[in-house]
């Protein structure tokens, strides 16, 4: 059953009660890793395998997300900013006890090009539901991490050898 969550606002990402924050680095640019984020949406479940379907809706303003658990939300674009930021709220969900959810994707360009990513869930709910959440948080890491990789692998030319190194 679909629950329709408390409509939050940008401020959200930084004042929630229950803030997950992830970091990676990866070798692509801010800008293949804002493309495969906010515009090739269809895109999600090849490189992020919690995944399982992400298409846009409303003319790009929203989005439905499967998750391969059964998890199904349906989502508004808070903001957009090309290569440094990607935020959505969370409308509705068909998990118990959440209240409201945010999530933001902030990129920044690293000193050799790459692409600095925090991803940050921003959420409220009930104490069960957040204690879930809390104990959920290594498995989030894992998945998290292993996203950034396949990400990583899929916007990244394969490199050829430098001459000499033996490779």
């Amino acid at each position: 059953m679909q629950r329709r969550l408390r409509p939050v606002e940008l401020d959200f990402v930084t004042s929630a009660p229950t803030r997950l924050v992830f970091t990676a680095e990866l070798t692509a640019p801010p800008a293949a890793v804002y493309r495969s984020l906010a515009v090739e949406v269809g895109s999600w479940s090849a490189w992020f395998r919690a995944v399982r379907s992400a298409t846009p809706t409303r003319d790009g303003t929203g989005r439905t997300i499967l998750l391969t658990g059964g998890g199904r939300m349906e989502e508004t674009i808070m903001a957009a900013e090309p290569d440094s930021r990607y935020v959505y709220r969370i409308d509705t969900i068909n998990a118990p006890g959440v209240t409201a959810l945010m999530e933001e994707w902030a990129l920044s360009p690293t000193s050799t090009g790459g692409t600095r990513v925090r991803w940050t869930m921003a959420t409220a709910g009930n104490f069960p539901y957040t204690l879930v959440l809390r104990l959920a948080r290594p498995g989030f890491t894992v998945s998290f991490r292993d996203a950034m990789r396949q990400l990583d692998r899929r916007l990244t030319p394969a490199r050829r050898p430098s001459p000499g190194t033996g490779r």
